[in-house]
C-alpha cells in the first residue's frame, strides 16, 4: 500500500512541477514585455530602482502566472523530492526560449533546438536517479532538522552572501555584471524552497486536524518565504530589464538549482544512502542540462539552420584541406558569393594585420 502511494504521490509531484515549469516560463515573457513597454514610454527602468512596472497590466500579469507556477511547484515540494521537483525547472527555460522567439523576437536556431533536447534528456536522467530524501512527516521533524548544526551554517552563510551582494556589490556592479542579480535571487531561492517544503508540512498536518497554527515554526517559516520570495521578485525584475531573458533564464536556472540541490543534500541528506551510479546519473544528468542551456543560448544570434549546413561542411572541407577560397569559386556560386566574398575580405584583412601593415586598418 504504502509503495502505490508512494507512486501516486511521485506522479502528482511530477505533473505538478511540469505544470508549474510552463506558467513560469511564460511568466517571463509577460514581465519582460511589460517592461519593454514602459522602456518605450519613458518610465524609470526596473534596473534602475523605478517602481513603474507596478502600473503595467503585463507585469502583473506575468506574476500572477509566476504565482500560478509557484503554487503548483510549492504542491509539487509537498508531494516530491526537491531533487526530482527542483531539476524540472529547466523546463521553465525551455518554454521561455520559445515564446521568445514568437513574442520577443529572439530566435531559436539549430544549437537552441538541439540545446533544448539535451535539457529534456537531462531531466530526464536526473528523475530516474534522483535520491530518495529522509521521510519528514511533522513540524517538529521539521524543527529539528532545520536545527541542524550543518543547515545552520549554511543558512548563516547564505545570508552572509545575499547582504554582501545587495549591499555591498550590487550597487557597485549590479548594472554591469549579470551574475551579481541572478546570485541573489538564486541564493534566497534555495532557503525559499527549505520554507515551502515545512509548510507543505504543515498544512499536510493541518488537514489532519493537528494544531499547526499554534506551532511558531509555522509562522517562522511564513514570514521567512514572504521576505525571501519578496527579494527573488524584486532582484529577478532588474536583472531582466538589464538584461537579455534568454541570458538571465539559463543562468538563474543553473545556479538557483545548484543552491537547492546543495540545500537540500545538507537538510533531508539524501546523499548518504545513494549508489555509485545513481551519484553518477544525477550529475550526468544534471550536467547535460547545462550545457542543452549553453547550446540553446550561447548561439542565439547565429543564423545557423539545417539548410545552411551542407554549404558549412564544404567550407570546413576546403579549410582542412589547405585550399583558399577564390574570387572565381565565389562568383561561380551566386548563393554563395556574398559569405565568400566577405571571408577574402577578412583573410586579406587579417593577412595585412599579421604583416604589419597600416593599410589594413
Amino acid at each position: 500500500m504504502s509503495q502505490t502511494r508512494g507512486r501516486y504521490d511521485f506522479c502528482i509531484g511530477l505533473v505538478l512541477a511540469m505544470s508549474s515549469s510552463i506558467f513560469i516560463g511564460g511568466s517571463f515573457i509577460l514581465k519582460k514585455k511589460g517592461l519593454l513597454r514602459l522602456a518605450r514610454k519613458g518610465s524609470m527602468r526596473a534596473g534602475q530602482g523605478g517602481h513603474a512596472y507596478l502600473k503595467e497590466w503585463l507585469w502583473w500579469a506575468g506574476l500572477l502566472s509566476m504565482g500560478a507556477g509557484e503554487v503548483a511547484n510549492f504542491a509539487a515540494y509537498a508531494f516530491a523530492p526537491a531533487t526530482l521537483v527542483t531539476p524540472l525547472g529547466a523546463l521553465s527555460v525551455l518554454v521561455s526560449a520559445i515564446l521568445s522567439s514568437f513574442f520577443l523576437n529572439e530566435k531559436l536556431n539549430l544549437h537552441g533546438k538541439i540545446g533544448c533536447l539535451l535539457s529534456i534528456l537531462g531531466s530526464t536522467v536526473m528523475v530516474i536517479h534522483a535520491p530518495q530524501e529522509e521521510e519528514v512527516e511533522t513540524l517538529n521533524e521539521m524543527s529539528h532538522k532545520l536545527g541542524d548544526p550543518g543547515f545552520v551554517l549554511f543558512a548563516t552563510l547564505v545570508v552572509i552572501v545575499s547582504l554582501i551582494l545587495i549591499f555591498v556589490v550590487g550597487p557597485r556592479h549590479g548594472q554591469t555584471n549579470i551574475l551579481v542579480y541572478i546570485t541573489i535571487c538564486s541564493v534566497i531561492g534555495a532557503l525559499s524552497v527549505s520554507c515551502v517544503k515545512g509548510l507543505g508540512i504543515a498544512i499536510k498536518e493541518l488537514f489532519a486536524g493537528k494544531p499547526v497554527l499554534k506551532h511558531p515554526l509555522s509562522w517562522i517559516l511564513l514570514l521567512s518565504l514572504i521576505v525571501c520570495v519578496s527579494t527573488q521578485i524584486n532582484y529577478l525584475n532588474r536583472a531582466l530589464d538589464i538584461f537579455n531573458t534568454s541570458i538571465v533564464t539559463p543562468i538563474y536556472y543553473v545556479i538557483f538549482t545548484t543552491s537547492v540541490l546543495t540545500c537540500s543534500a545538507i537538510l533531508f541528506k539524501e546523499w548518504q544512502h545513494m549508489a555509485a551510479d545513481d551519484i553518477i546519473g544525477t550529475f550526468s544528468g544534471f550536467l547535460t542540462i547545462i550545457v542543452g542551456i549553453f547550446l540553446l543560448h550561447a548561439f542565439k544570434d547565429v543564423n545557423f539552420t539545417l539548410a545552411n549546413l551542407p554549404l558549412s561542411l564544404r567550407k570546413d572541407d576546403r579549410a582542412a584541406n589547405g585550399t583558399l577560397l577564390s574570387t572565381y569559386d565565389c562568383f561561380n556560386h551566386d548563393e554563395e558569393s556574398a559569405a565568400c566574398l566577405g571571408e577574402i575580405q577578412s583573410t586579406e584583412s587579417l593577412s595585412a594585420r599579421r604583416n604589419g601593415s597600416l593599410s589594413a586598418f
